[in-house]
């Protein structure tokens, strides 16, 4: 069964440098490019960096399916699949057809930026340019990260190229409890690993976190922010466009059965 999502809020152009931008603030381990596809491998930690993805907009899905299943079964890995806007729409039926089942819709948001626009931080978060160890520790305890993917995920965030900005929050021991990622390029930035521990969840964290990236990314003289959230994610939605987000398009996964 394939689905009809909502036409997309933004221009062509302007959805695909919003997934540009996506791939290279979360970038892959490896990178296969496949008549206008990119294939994005990374050890099966997180979808987005092991999925494959549309490049250029209407791309021929002929063959696409078949080169990808291939691909990642050489690594241990099964073909997922991310169906953005960008994607056509013969290859949603296709996937459907052959069986792989509709999985975690998701939307793009964004929102203009501007120095005097945005929210000042509450002093409780604190900015840095590189993940300290509280910081990975309690990220991955806070998401739960498996052992093994910790290394794999602490070498992904060593290799984003553009400027980066991580977010901490300690608690009043003095524990990490808050964190977030914020990646700039070409004036916009994205959030990402936006996180608080279980237990500090409906206090205010959240939104202090993307207050505080809001305030380093304008300071650095960034004119929009985006950021990705599941569908069902009713408090972040309503978290977000509380703080002027609005959605830009959505995408959905395309899971083997």
């Amino acid at each position: 069964m394939t689905t009809t999502p909502p036409a997309p809020a933004v221009p062509l152009n302007a959805l695909r440098d919003l997934e540009e931008r996506a791939f290279n603030a979360w970038p892959a381990r490896q990178t296969v490019f496949h008549q206008g596809w990119v294939f994005r491998l990374s050890g099966g930690y997180t979808k987005r960096a092991n999925s494959v993805n549309a490049l250029v907009p209407g791309a021929p899905f002929d063959g696409v399916r078949e080169a990808a299943a291939a691909l990642y079964a050489r690594h241990g890995l099964p073909a997922v699949f991310r169906i953005s806007p960008l994607a056509p729409a013969e290859a949603d039926k296709e996937l459907a057809d052959a069986g792989y089942q509709h999985f975690d819709p998701s939307l793009v948001l964004h929102r203009p930026l501007a120095r005097d626009g945005v929210a000042q931080p509450d002093g409780s978060t604190l900015i840095s340019t590189s993940p300290s160890h509280a910081w990975l520790e309690g990220f991955a305890a806070a998401n739960s990260v498996p052992l093994h993917h910790r290394a794999l995920h602490n070498s992904m965030l060593d290799n984003i190229a553009h400027p980066a900005a991580f977010a901490l929050q300690h608690d009043d021991q003095g524990r990490a409890v808050g964190f977030g990622l914020g990646v700039l390029e070409r004036g916009a930035v994205g959030l990402y690993d936006l996180a608080v521990a279980p237990e500090h969840r409906g206090g205010g964290r959240g939104r202090a976190l993307v207050q505080a990236l809001l305030q380093w990314a304008a300071d650095a003289g960034a004119a929009s922010a985006y950021l990705q959230v599941r569908a069902q994610n009713t408090p972040a939605l309503r978290l977000y466009e509380s703080m002027g987000f609005k959605t830009a398009y959505s995408y959905h996964y395309r899971v083997p059965a």
